[in-house]
């Protein structure tokens, strides 16, 4: 039996839909992928990764998930993936747009390339716009649907990543809301998605992680560390009929980060 074993029928949030997700194949994609085979959806992952998106298609099931090379700055990739459901499917409900890449860490801008930079607004940024426009062609005539932009912190705030990266996700916060303003007229939702620091190997180079497994030089909620599953709840919740009424939002999954300045201090800890 596959791994992805459905939830008993009544507590599955997407009976029914059709999801595809962009870097799908490991990371936060991977975890939203297999929660959304839980919840009744049947997705197509995304991505450059073959033989890991083989390989998690294989563990959720074919009934449940299949796989399609796209690398996201093409658009004639990201094309094939939103036809790849169509044509297996009939439909597209639920676009995630979730596949990223960072650069080099070089804090003086003196430093950075452009080659860096367009490299990574070309993933980051274009390949969230191609991924909306090619959902948006299958959902239009629907008149429904639901695109999800996956952000970060650094969609809100500067100083805690690379200028390519920071710009790139803000970029994704302003595209997000401006085509949510031109879909809405089709009932098609799009949201952004904006996690913390998840614990991993680039976390673990690029920020001051202590010892208890915390990314602790930025964190603010004190006891819990984010996890990729966490964000995948909040992507089953603006996939599902839950935010039905939810368009041009960005949600921070942040444990209020965005929210507090520490350099105010009213509330600093002993």
């Amino acid at each position: 039996m596959a791994t992805g074993a459905l939830l008993s029928r009544a507590a599955r949030r997407l009976e029914g839909k059709v999801a595809v997700i962009t870097g799908g194949a490991g990371g936060i994609g991977e975890s939203t992928a297999r929660l959304f085979s839980k919840h009744g959806a049947r997705v197509i992952i995304a991505d450059i990764r073959d033989d890991l998106g083989e390989s998690v298609c294989k563990d959720l099931g074919p009934e449940t998930a299949s796989f399609v090379h796209c690398d996201v700055s093409s658009e004639s990739d990201v094309e094939k993936a939103i036809n790849t459901a169509v044509d297996e499917h009939g439909k597209l409900d639920i676009m995630v747009n979730n596949a990223a890449t960072g650069e080099p860490v070089k804090a003086n801008i003196l430093d950075n390339d452009k080659a860096d930079f367009e490299r990574v607004v070309s993933v980051n940024l274009t390949g969230v716009f191609l991924g909306t426009k090619h959902a948006a062609r299958a959902m239009i005539p629907s008149r429904r649907g639901s695109i999800i932009n996956v952000g970060s912190v650094s969609s809100s705030v500067g100083g805690v990543a690379t200028h390519a990266y920071t710009s790139s996700k803000h970029g994704v916060v302003g595209l997000t809301r401006n085509v949510a303003a031109e879909l809405g007229r089709y009932g098609i939702r799009v949201n952004c998605l904006s996690p913390y620091f998840i614990l991993s190997p680039l976390s673990r180079e690029f920020f001051n992680v202590v010892r208890n497994g915390r990314v602790g030089v930025y964190s603010n909620l004190d006891g819990v560390s984010l996890q990729k599953e966490d964000v995948a709840e909040a992507a089953v919740f603006l996939g599902s009929d839950e935010s039905k009424y939810i368009s041009g939002h960005n949600l921070a999954v942040d444990g209020g980060f965005t929210t507090i300045n520490p350099a105010f201090g009213l509330f600093a800890r002993a």
